[in-house]
């Protein structure tokens, strides 16, 4: 299980990928119900470190920590910037004794330099994608998506991907209790549409647009009903049409497939904590049949509900 986490601190570090690596691992949140972790900022020369924005931070600890921890994660720097051999070698050895790895963003040019990224899917940033697949020509590079999994080694795409592929960790290794509690306490939304799966419980939210936040508040409360577009189109006292369209531009979805996305994330809520089948399950989700389900989840998640809830159900945060 998930308990001691390194972040690497390197020389001119991007404030921000670091700051997310501190932000779901360095806090206690016990007391909403989710998890803490025995949480370091650790360097291979401990001491005033440069950060791209031109201020300094201050790492007391060595990589010491980082040679037992079972998560080593690595923030953004300079692009193919020089790293420490010592960085190198703990991160290679974190990967052969099974340990989770993660880089954000631009980390993965150092993931790369440590040669585990070879026969390995990964991403970085958008603006990297093209550099990263000639810099390492062995590894398989995405540039589509917000992070890859490939066996314990995780590579976030850039920014705020970073979250995206941090709290993946979290629900793999702790479930949708645990990584719920620390997206709303980030107060983003913890499903974004990336093409992967993103095991998470219910979002925060992701409509802002006043007009249709009742709605869509409503239509959370009732998924197990026929929500067609001309009944939610009429609740939201517009054409379907103008529905349709406002929906998209505050959603960058369709009505539809956010639905879909509300069902499915229910869904996986219900597979973990509770005993009912999936025909139940799928009822009161609003899918209808267990097959409808099961097509969803294979489609989205590439797992069936019943190989879900053996993964996932009775998970304890801790």
């Amino acid at each position: 299980m998930l308990q001691t986490v390194a972040c690497i601190a390197l020389p001119q570090l991007a404030p921000f990928e670091f700051g997310v690596i501190c932000e779901v691992f360095g806090i206690d949140r016990t007391e909403q119900g989710g998890p803490t972790f025995d949480f370091h900022v650790v360097a291979a020369e401990p001491g005033t470190l440069p950060t791209k924005l031109g201020f300094d931070l201050v790492v007391k600890e060595d990589l010491s920590f980082a040679e037992t921890a079972d998560l080593v994660a690595v923030p953004a720097t300079i692009v193919d910037s020089p790293t420490h051999p010592e960085v190198l070698r703990v991160i290679r050895e974190a990967v052969d004794r099974g340990a989770w790895v993660l880089s954000v963003c631009s980390g993965a040019f150092t993931l790369g330099q440590a040669g585990v990224l070879d026969g390995r899917r990964c991403t970085t940033h958008w603006m990297y994608t093209e550099a990263l697949q000639r810099r390492f020509p062995r590894s398989e590079v995405d540039p589509d998506v917000l992070f890859v999994q490939d066996e314990r080694v995780v590579t976030g795409a850039g920014t705020a991907a970073g979250i995206d592929a941090a709290l993946h960790i979290v629900r793999t290794e702790l479930g949708a209790e645990a990584a719920n509690v620390v997206a709303r306490r980030m107060v983003v939304p913890p499903q974004r549409d990336g093409g992967q799966s993103q095991f998470v419980q219910r979002p925060v939210p992701e409509v802002r647009a006043d007009s249709l936040a009742e709605v869509t508040d409503w239509m959370l409360e009732h998924l197990d009903e026929d929500l067609t577009v001309d009944a939610l189109a009429r609740r939201a006292l517009m054409s379907p049409r103008t529905f349709a369209r406002r929906f998209r531009a505050a959603t960058g979805t369709t009505p539809t497939a956010w639905l879909n996305r509300q069902r499915l994330l229910r869904a996986q809520q219900l597979l973990e904590t509770t005993d009912l089948s999936l025909e139940e399950i799928a009822r009161d989700t609003g899918f209808g049949a267990a097959a409808v389900m099961r097509h969803h989840f294979v489609k989205v998640l590439q797992t069936t509900p019943t190989a879900y809830r053996r993964t996932f159900s009775q998970r304890v945060a801790s």
